[in-house]
Order: structure tokens, then C-alpha cells, then sequence
């Protein structure tokens, strides 16, 4: 390594050795303490995790033309983070890092999977549901999975395994893919609910397989039309992407989904809370909104001005109320930790002519950043993140630098476990960081959009890329230039002035590093 980096780089990998060094040995020491007086007991644990919604949807997020109150109480009587991370510009590997506090990009096959696609999580491997169930947590999970489930040629019509069970979750109720890919019935632990045994499923990416109509060759069967691909079997009248036949009586009724996920959340938490009123429990409520096809329930239509987008954005803040008020009324808001965020950054048109382009009205989904989901740019992956405990955390607003795939590490230091850093090597102990008792976060931090760049503090460094400017499809700013970028956050948040011409010995600099992190000399960086 001395003869590969300069003293400066090597230096500050050392520095970050040392910090992990410390932090490790925090972590092991916490396993064996018990909870210091005075500090309150474990807490239940519910992450909300939301769908494409970005940095400037919410109204605490600086949003004018759409008001989530819900989601603003979570923020007034929280910690709210301005510099939050996902860790990828897309679903899977976000939801991927975030569960296993290693980044996507260094498993191939995580990129953003089709409804059939195998667990590409390993049965058995350490997750954060793990760790909180090793620590006597309930866990469950509702809502939108997208990380694969079973193994490759999965038949739908049996026991589905492996999946979130064989991860340390107890209990599921899925969405196995997204709302815009079959198969679209719902799984509830391993096995498709609803299923009539005479009507049996078969699903097929890349091939038609059965006889349905199809959005391409039946578009006049269509209630909502796509704008690019989303041309394959039709439900509900929308056409998907992919193939699927048979399970009628088990296919979901895509505006009556929020109900049920809400629904099946409140009865994980009152079922636990009545039958182990002592035991934490861990909830992860990840909704589908506001992911395309955006079909709210009829109670949100036309309510937001801004078309289906933001009528999904209302019904999102609607599902944010609904837990909390269940919270209240089982009083178990003040030892909860409430956290809302987003899998990554926003897109407006990602398939479907819903008029969400049109009806924007002036409204900045982004925020002041550029670009947004599939990005490079900050857009892609700063997200909204929110954390309520009323028990811990005082109210606020942080700049710190933070990010999901800390969570491991961060909750494991919370309810003294450790964690296998072998499975987890990119996870950050940042728990001071996350319940506002320090500034100091993540000194570096690796952002994946089509390349990956690298955040070290303010500044922000995307490489040279041969890649498009703008997705064709979505019409999303991608970030790719033949040059290298760089930006100084702190002055030009919205990326708009390149200085690498500048500061070329701090462009030097962070390529070392982020070639150490992607090749793993630097795999003990946060």
C-alpha cells in the first residue's frame, strides 16, 4: 500500500482504522453492559420505509405545495437529518445495504431485480432484523420486499423459501417485487395469500407465457397507459413489467394496497403488544408509495392538486399517521423509535402517463439537489430521514452526515449485541450521530448510481463517465460526464460548479480512496 497511495491518503486510512478500531471495541464492550440508570429501557423499533420519495416532497423537507403533517410531527418532535443517505439511486441495492450493512456493489446481482427473481440475501447470513431478534425483538416486516425470494425457478404455488423468515424475520406480509412488475398477489410468510390450488400462478420475465392480454397488444384494455416499457400482462387494468397467468382469485386490488399494508403493520404491533407487552418488537413498514402505478385509494384522488403522485404522496402521510396514532393509543410512543425515510431519490415519469410531469405545478421533488433517482448527483441518494424518540432523542435538526447502512452497527450498540463484520463490512457504528448526542458521522461515504462516487465530509467526487447525461426514459439528469467532478457541498449544494480544475490534489485524493474502498484496502472505511 506505502508505494501505492501518498502519505496523505495513507494516513487517513490509518485514521480511519483507528476509528473503527475503537468503535469495534465500543460495540463488544456494549454486548456485556447492561442498560446504565436513568437511560430508558430498549426501544421498539419502527422503520417506515418510504418509495422514490425525495428530499423535497415532504413539507418539513421545505415542500410548499403538498403539506404532510403526519410526517411533519415525526419531524418537529424529532431529529431531522439534512445530509441522510440511502446508499443507492435504486430500490434493491438500497434495501440490500441497509439489511446486511454491506454495500450492494460489491455482490454482483443486486441491481434492481425482476419479480422472479431468487433471495439474493444468504439464508442464515446476519441482518439487522437478526441482530434485534438475537436481542429479543419481534420482528416483522409489511409491505414492499424487492430483494428476491426462494430460489431460481421458484413455483409460486407451493412454500415459498427461502425468504424473509430464514433472515431473522418472524413473521411477513409482501409484495414480493414492485407494484409494476408481477406477480402482483401478496405473500404472507411462505405462501401466496389467496391462492385458489385450481388456478395455479405461473410467472415468466423475457418470454410471454399463457394467453392474457397485454398492455402492447391490447392497449384498449388499459385504464392507465405507459408512457415507456410497462407493456406486458395487464392487471387491474395496467399493464407490467412481465408475464404472469393464473392466481386471479389472489391478485391484488393495486388502490386498496396502502389499507392492507397499514392494516397488516397495526396487527403485527397490537397482536405483539397484547400477547408480549415486555418484549421490544421491530417493524418494517415498507410502503409502496409513491412508486408507480401511483392508484391511491379513492379517499386521496384529486385531494393534492399535483395528479396520482401527489395524491400518493398524501396516502403515504395518511399511513404515517395511522402508526402513530396506534402508537398513542397503545402508549408506546415514548420508548419507539419512528424512523422515515426513502429507498432513494425521486423520479417523475419512471413509466406511466399519470400526468405527474404536468401537474408538478412548481413543485421541487429534489428539493435544491440535482438530479434524483438512477442519479450520481446528491438527488439520487439523499433522502428524507427522520428519527422520533421521545424517551432519547431531543428535538432538532442535524447536518451530520449519515447513512442506512449504519443501522447494524448503530442499533447493535443500542441494545448491546455485536454484529459479524465479516458479513457486514461497510456498517458504521454512528449512534451518537443517529440520536442527535454528536455531530461526527460518516467521514466517507460511497454513493451508487450507474458509478459509484464518494462523499468525504462536504466535498462530493463523481468520476469520469462515458455514460448518457439523461436517462432516456425517466429524463433524469444521470450525473455522467467525460471529466471528473467535483463539488464543495458546503458552498454549491446543488452541484452546479465543477472545481476539480481547482483542487486536482483533492481529486487525487479521494480517487485513492474510492479505488481503496471498491477493490477492499480501504474495506475497514466507513
Amino acid at each position: 500500500m506505502a508505494d501505492r497511495y501518498g502519505f496523505r491518503t495513507r494516513m487517513v486510512f490509518r485514521l480511519v482504522a483507528f476509528v473503527v478500531v475503537v468503535t469495534s471495541s465500543i460495540s463488544l464492550f456494549a454486548a456485556d453492559a447492561p442498560v446504565k440508570a436513568g437511560q430508558p429501557a430498549r426501544p421498539n423499533i419502527v422503520l417506515i420505509y418510504a418509495d422514490d420519495i425525495g428530499y423535497g416532497d415532504l413539507s418539513c423537507y421545505g415542500a410548499i405545495r403538498i403539506q404532510t403533517p403526519n410526517v411533519d410531527r415525526v419531524a418537529k418532535e424529532g431529529l431531522r437529518f439534512t445530509d441522510g443517505h440511502c446508499t443507492s439511486a435504486t430500490c434493491t441495492p438500497s434495501r440490500y445495504s441497509m439489511l446486511t450493512g454491506e454495500y450492494a456493489w460489491r455482490k454482483k446481482g443486486t441491481g434492481v431485480l425482476p419479480g422472479d427473481a431468487p433471495l439474493i440475501i444468504e439464508p442464515g447470513r446476519m441482518t439487522l432484523a437478526s441482530v434485534l431478534k438475537k436481542a429479543g425483538y419481534r420482528t416483522g416486516v409489511v409491505g414492499k420486499w424487492h430483494l428476491g425470494l426462494g430460489r431460481a425457478g421458484l413455483d409460486w404455488n407451493g412454500e415459498i423459501k427461502p425468504g424473509p423468515l430464514d433472515l431473522g424475520f418472524d413473521e411477513c406480509f409482501l409484495m414480493p417485487a414492485t407494484g409494476d412488475r408481477v406477480p402482483c398477489v401478496y405473500v404472507e410468510n411462505t405462501r401466496v395469500l389467496g391462492l385458489d390450488p385450481k388456478d395455479p400462478i405461473q410467472v415468466r420475465f423475457g418470454q410471454k407465457i399463457g394467453n392474457e392480454p397485454t398492455g402492447k397488444e391490447n392497449p384498449d384494455l388499459l385504464t392507465m397507459h405507459p408512457s415507456h416499457g410497462h407493456d406486458q400482462t395487464i392487471v387491474n387494468g395496467v399493464s407490467r413489467i412481465g408475464f404472469m397467468t393464473g392466481g386471479k382469485a389472489a391478485r391484488w386490488n393495486d388502490q386498496d394496497m396502502a389499507d392492507v399494508f397499514v392494516e397488516r403493520a397495526k396487527s403485527f404491533v397490537a397482536r405483539h403488544q397484547k400477547a408480549t407487552p415486555n418484549e421490544p418488537f421491530f417493524l418494517y413498514f415498507a410502503t409502496h408509495d409513491i412508486h408507480v402505478p401511483r392508484l391511491p385509494h379513492h379517499r386521496f384522488l384529486g385531494k393534492s392538486g399535483m395528479g396520482p403522485r401527489g395524491d400518493a404522496l398524501l396516502q403515504f402521510d395518511w399511513a404515517v399517521g395511522e402508526i402513530l396514532d396506534q402508537l398513542d393509543q397503545l402508549k408506546l410512543t415514548g420508548n419507539t423509535m419512528v424512523i422515515i425515510t426513502s429507498d432513494n431519490g425521486p423520479v417523475i415519469d419512471d413509466g406511466y402517463k399519470d400526468d405527474a410531469v404536468a401537474k408538478l405545478n412548481g413543485h421541487q421533488p429534489a428539493g435544491p439537489l440535482r438530479g434524483g433517482k438512477y442519479s450520481n448527483f446528491e438527488g439520487g441518494t439523499r433522502v428524507p430521514l427522520i428519527i422520533h424518540w421521545p424517551a432519547r432523542i431531543k428535538p432538532g435538526v442535524s447536518e451530520t452526515l449519515v447513512c442506512q447502512i449504519d443501522f447494524i452497527a448503530s442499533f447493535a450498540a443500542l441494545i448491546g449485541q455485536t454484529y459479524d463484520k465479516a458479513t457486514a463490512p461497510d456498517t458504521q457504528e454512528t449512534l451518537a450521530a443517529f440520536i442527535g448526542e454528536s455531530t461526527l458521522g460518516r467521514q466517507l461515504l460511497v454513493e451508487q448510481a450507474g458509478m459509484l462516487s464518494l462523499r468525504q465530509g462536504t466535498w462530493k467526487l463523481i468520476d469520469k463517465s462515458k455514460g448518457p447525461k439523461r436517462s432516456a426514459g425517466t429524463n433524469t439528469e444521470l450525473g455522467n460526464d467525460p471529466e471528473v467532478q467535483l463539488y464543495d457541498l458546503k458552498k454549491d449544494l446543488g452541484e452546479t460548479t465543477n472545481v476539480a480544475a481547482m483542487h486536482p490534489d483533492k481529486v487525487t485524493e479521494m480517487q485513492k480512496l474510492l479505488e481503496g474502498i471498491r477493490t477492499g484496502e480501504g474495506r475497514l472505511s466507513p
